[in-house]
């Protein structure tokens, strides 16, 4: 077994940063990245990504660097970003420090990290190594969530809507609110876990591992998270009216007692698709879309990722 990592005090610092797209936000959380990290005396490098298409190569650069170096991973950015970092730092076992960036930065605030880039970048001079656990979807990691059928839809129509009118969270609810408005598919599959194998009717199978979000819809599985289980929830046949009603549920903090929504912890789950055939299926993942090849198969990574948490007594 590969011993866990350790990080010294001056150990330099490889940070993955949207600074090069030349917008102003990202410019400005860069030059206060560099101010803090420069008066502290730490080593450190940006590796930019110049578009987003090179996300995948710059965190591997960034992991490869960090092994050399014996140093950590810094990403700036937001959950869809940090994915993929964690995509590249999680073989390597090296340390990831996060600065968030993002609209609604599930994975910091789950574990206590300054959203503000001054702070954030402080807090990582004096963290702690928290091991935290990660979500595998066949071979793609997840911190926050996976789902397949609706969910993929609503991000899809949430980007589109940004785009034209802004990273605001009210643009991404009205997107939310719109698509539940429309007809949707409904995926029959067959789902095999811990408890045996049934098959199921469903428009949407979710999958978290973010105690923060399961606790903000209401889902009591937010305490599975610290226990070596990911979250199910999968949604019965119901029609649009009724998705409109558990969105408004889900806002308020009271999906887990709508009789419509199964939940439940598990270690293992694989998910086959019956009226799909053998092609790829679309999912998302922490916020971005992936095809994935069937049967889906969610589980919990083989080790935790070693995440810069912000001290106890700070």
């Amino acid at each position: 077994m590969a011993a866990a990592p350790s990080l010294a005090p001056d150990a330099p610092l490889h940070i993955v940063s949207n600074a090069g797209s030349g917008s102003k936000d990202a410019h400005e959380a860069r030059e206060r990245i560099e101010a803090v990290l420069s008066a502290a005396h730490r080593p450190h490098e940006f590796i930019l990504i110049e578009n987003p298409g090179e996300l995948t190569k710059v965190a591997k650069k960034a992991a490869d660097a960090a092994v050399r170096s014996d140093g950590a991973v810094v990403v700036a950015g937001g959950d869809g970003t940090i994915n993929a970092v964690v995509q590249a730092v999680l073989p390597s076992r090296r340390p990831l420090g996060i600065i968030p960036q993002g609209t609604f930065n599930y994975s910091s605030r789950a574990h206590d990290i300054p959203l503000d880039a001054t702070e954030a970048t402080s807090a990582l001079l004096t963290a702690r190594l928290k091991p935290v656990q990660v979500g595998l979807v066949n071979d793609r990691v997840f911190l926050v969530n996976a789902s397949l059928g609706l969910y993929p839809e609503l991000l899809q129509d949430r980007e589109a809507y940004k785009r034209q009118y802004g990273r605001y969270r009210s643009v991404a609810m009205w997107a939310g609110m719109k698509t539940l408005l429309r007809e949707h598919r409904q995926l029959l599959v067959e789902v095999e876990h811990e408890q045996g194998s049934e098959h199921l009717l469903t428009p949407s199978i979710f999958v978290g591992n973010n105690a923060l979000q399961l606790e903000q819809v209401g889902l009591d599985e937010a305490k599975d998270i610290q226990r070596h289980r990911l979250a199910a929830v999968i949604v019965e046949p119901v029609g649009t009216a009724e998705l409109l009603w558990l969105g408004v549920r889900g806002m308020l903090g009271q999906l887990g007692d709508d009789e419509r929504i199964r939940n439940f912890p598990f270690r293992s789950m694989t998910v086959r698709l019956l009226n799909g055939g053998r092609r790829d299926i679309k999912v998302a993942v922490d916020g971005e879309i992936f095809q994935c090849k069937p049967p889906l198969t969610f589980r919990v990574a083989d080790h935790p990722l070693m995440l810069l948490a912000p001290s106890a007594d700070e």
